[in-house]
């Protein structure tokens, strides 16, 4: 489908006469500020401001607005994950915390360097200097334990809690915080008179990052979450939004950006994986299974300084699909109106200014452009090689997928020979419940039935879904991952198909999915409920 950028504003214009919501270019004209590389020497010189501006704001008092720790309290109580609202939601975020930190820093030009994990898989080395990392002597005082951090926050946040608004109340409802309580018991872990370490949000000074200076890669499997050949794939959709998955930017449509990852929740590529499983490797699932963990595997992951490089970087690649879809005559938004309008109209109500007022006649559409915060990207993974991707994958050779079916908890599923494009596999899992229950796990496809646990560079490894954050309130089991199909996977089912011979490869192959917990602990499992592939 081409839609011209004349359809584009005559669609964006209907949008904007129905909600009165101003609509902007998806680029600034003219950048004011520049979000460099973390590793570029601009990007090191705005990481020295940022460890200023951190030092400050850690040391402001706990009723200021400013304050760190009340800053990640706004991602606590609003961040969207599992749905179309993720991505310009953390675009707000970031945006007036960037503008934020640019007060505190004494930088007027700053901008939020972006950790390009495609191209380093480590955190860059700068992120375990002084304040810019929450295991330093910074953030010793507030949270070298939780009762520690309760009596320092805890007043603080219940007097704001009960400043707030109907509107915010509302949706803090839909979120299932009908009390502060409630929200404090995700805090804590400990809800009803049951404690989970796993589900706390609050991390100690001890704990609050698994990956250090001596042990600061990506374990192999986020790597390849964060490889050319996932985030490529995950550039891939033609639609901001599809009702399937794995050709939707996208993760599911929702009511509300508060509806909790339920049994309909649908995790695009770039969501599902490069953003939970970096988030979780530096927390440490896996490693410190079953808890507790570190910042970045919760809700409160903001109290992590990486947090900002790390999306900085997804919203770096919705920058580079929006551009791809640009060059390639495409949309860059959802083309149907009243989509769109539900899009545009939402609610954001908790963002803090830098003048230290709160936003709270924020709507999504004040964020579908960089114009509202006047940035721009430099180079970095995927800027030129999307489109190229993209001109040889043609949307108008899109096939139906294809669909598995499943049996005790295995899914079974029928993949064309040497597929000659990018494959596509979408898994709806059953997430384990209970105290202790793992938040990784393996895809092992065609695996022996007494595998249990696979390298990275194996030929069963399908690739790792990974839950961010713990079961909040209102969220259900259920969820659907998709995954780039590896290149091995595939060949070894063919290569190993009955009608295979070493004069000619087979013409299809049947591909039996199960899961397996990353870490090899035999006591959680979980089941595949759903399974299909899709060629893009």
């Amino acid at each position: 489908m081409n839609f011209s950028r004349r359809d584009f504003l005559a669609s964006t214009a209907a949008v904007a006469g129905a909600s009165m919501l101003p609509f902007a270019p998806a680029r600034a004209a003219t950048a004011k500020y520049i979000r460099y590389s973390a590793t570029s020497d601009e990007g090191k010189a705005m990481l020295r401001s940022y460890a200023t501006a951190v030092q400050r704001m850690v040391n402001l008092p706990p009723d200021h607005p400013h304050n760190w720790f009340r800053n990640a309290f706004v991602h606590f109580m609003d961040c969207p994950h599992g749905n179309w609202w993720f991505y310009v939601w953390h675009r707000g975020y970031l945006g007036y915390f960037e503008e934020t930190v640019r007060k505190y820093s004494d930088n007027p030009n700053f901008a939020f360097p972006y950790w390009d994990w495609t191209v380093l898989p480590q955190i860059p080395n700068e992120m375990f200097d002084g304040a810019l990392t929450p295991v330093g002597e910074a953030f010793q005082p507030y949270t070298k334990d939780l009762k520690t951090f309760t009596a320092y926050i805890k007043p603080a946040m219940k007097k704001y809690w009960d400043t707030l608004n109907a509107a915010q109340r509302k949706q803090l409802d839909i979120r299932g915080y009908s009390s502060f309580d409630k929200l404090w018991d995700d805090v804590t872990g400990c809800s009803h008179g049951k404690c989970d370490r796993g589900n706390e949000a609050f991390a100690a000074t001890d704990r609050a990052r698994y990956l250090s200076r001596e042990n600061p890669k990506l374990d192999d499997k986020t790597a390849k979450a964060c490889s050319p050949q996932t985030v490529l794939t995950g550039l891939l959709p033609v639609d901001y939004y599809n009702a399937d998955v794995t050709r939707s930017f996208t993760s599911s449509k929702t009511a509300s950006h508060n509806v909790m990852p339920g049994g309909n929740t649908q995790f695009s590529v770039l969501e599902g994986q490069p953003h939970n499983l970096v988030h979780n490797c530096i927390g440490g699932v896996g490693p410190w299974d079953p808890g507790p963990y570190g910042n970045m595997t919760n809700f409160l992951s903001p109290v992590d300084p990486v947090f900002f490089l790390h999306h900085a970087n997804m919203n770096r690649l919705w920058d580079v699909w929006t551009r791809k879809q640009q060059r390639l005559s495409l949309p860059i938004l959802p083309t149907d109106k009243e989509e769109l309008s539900q899009l545009s109209r939402e609610p954001f109500l908790f963002f803090v200014r830098a003048d230290g007022s709160y936003v709270l006649d924020g709507r999504a559409g004040d964020y579908l452009s960089t114009e509202r915060f006047q940035y721009e990207y430099r180079h970095g993974f995927g800027d030129t090689e999307s489109a190229q991707v993209a001109a040889a994958n043609p949307s108008a050779q899109v096939k139906a997928p294809v669909k598995g079916t499943v049996a005790k908890g295995v899914g079974s599923v029928q993949l064309s020979a040497a597929p000659s494009s990018p494959v596509v596999m979408a898994v709806k899992v059953s997430r384990p419940a209970g105290t202790g229950a793992s938040r990784n796990f393996d895809l092992l496809i065609n695996a022996p039935a007494g595998v249990t646990k696979v390298a990275a560079d194996s030929p069963y490894y399908g690739g790792t879904i990974g839950f961010f954050g713990p079961a909040m309130h209102g969220m259900a089991d259920d969820a659907t991952f998709t995954l780039p199909l590896p290149q091995a996977a595939h060949t070894a089912a063919l290569a190993q198909s009955p009608t295979a011979n070493a004069a000619a490869p087979a013409a299809s192959a049947t591909l039996e999915v199960r899961l397996v917990p990353t870490n090899g602990s035999p006591t959680t499992t979980a089941a595949v409920k759903a399974v299909s592939l899709q060629a893009l």
